[in-house]
């Protein structure tokens, strides 16, 4: 089910990257939003990856017994990773020559509907998620 989750959000973040490159001849500042989201991603995976490993080692070092077990967990994480970095890898190298035939396979996103999937993927990030613990503190 992790999969189908992170093919959803690659989708959505696909989404919001193709509108900011149609539109990036009525505004020149989305070249750098787009760029901007690309870097956050990429950074937010690898940091994600690091975050896992970590506890995976934490629980590796209290448990003992069950190492194997942790270390396909630990391979999972990183091929879950390399394929996170891998799309948006992908991304990066798409011209905007090549944007225009990329452009056919996907659904025009509209303005309303970029600012909801901003809202979404910024309701994933950790702040984000743990924002009511900061305001009950």
């Amino acid at each position: 089910q992790a999969s189908g989750g992170e093919d959803e959000i690659q989708q959505l973040q696909k989404a919001l990257l193709d509108y900011l490159d149609e539109n990036t001849e009525v505004d020149a500042s989305l070249v750098f939003s787009r760029k901007f989201y690309i870097a956050q991603w990429f950074r937010d995976t690898t940091m994600e990856t690091e975050k896992a490993i970590k506890s995976q080692k934490d629980e590796d070092s209290s448990e003992g017994a069950h190492h194997a077990k942790d270390v396909e967990t630990t391979g999972q994480i990183m091929h879950r990773a390399e394929s996170r970095k891998k799309f948006l890898r992908s991304i990066i190298k798409t011209g905007p020559s090549q944007f225009s035939t990329l452009k056919m396979n996907s659904d025009t996103v509209d303005y309303e509907d970029a600012c909801l999937i901003v809202r979404y993927l910024a309701s994933m990030r950790p702040f984000a998620q743990s924002f009511d613990i900061y305001l009950t503190q």
